[in-house]
């Protein structure tokens, strides 16, 4: 059986806008990208809106998931110092919600 995620990372991977990634988060959603923690939806939007300004296509490697944890790891190329890069995003989920967000 193929290894499933949750939608909330789902919808996250799929999202367009900082608005769309914002929303996929809780209220008290945390985010953490190099080595910046983002806490709530508005200081979430405020990064998304940031890394928009960036021009990356980003690639899926491959997905793991086990209770309200799911990891993605993502190949990111495009307009930034050392491009491409290999990443993992790391998933807390809660219900239909991302709680937790680290991309390492």
């Amino acid at each position: 059986m193929p290894d499933t995620i949750p939608i909330a990372v789902v919808r996250y991977l799929a999202a367009k806008t900082p608005t769309e990634v914002a929303d996929c988060f809780t209220e008290n959603g945390i985010a953490i990208d190099e080595q910046q923690t983002r806490h709530g939806r508005a200081e979430i939007m405020k990064w998304r809106e940031e890394v928009a300004k960036i021009n990356y296509r980003q690639d899926i490697l491959s997905a793991k998931h086990k209770g309200d944890q799911a990891t993605v790891t993502c190949r990111i190329s495009g307009d930034f110092k050392g491009s491409p890069v290999q990443l993992d995003y790391r998933f807390d989920v809660s219900g239909d919600l991302i709680s937790r967000l680290e991309i390492a």
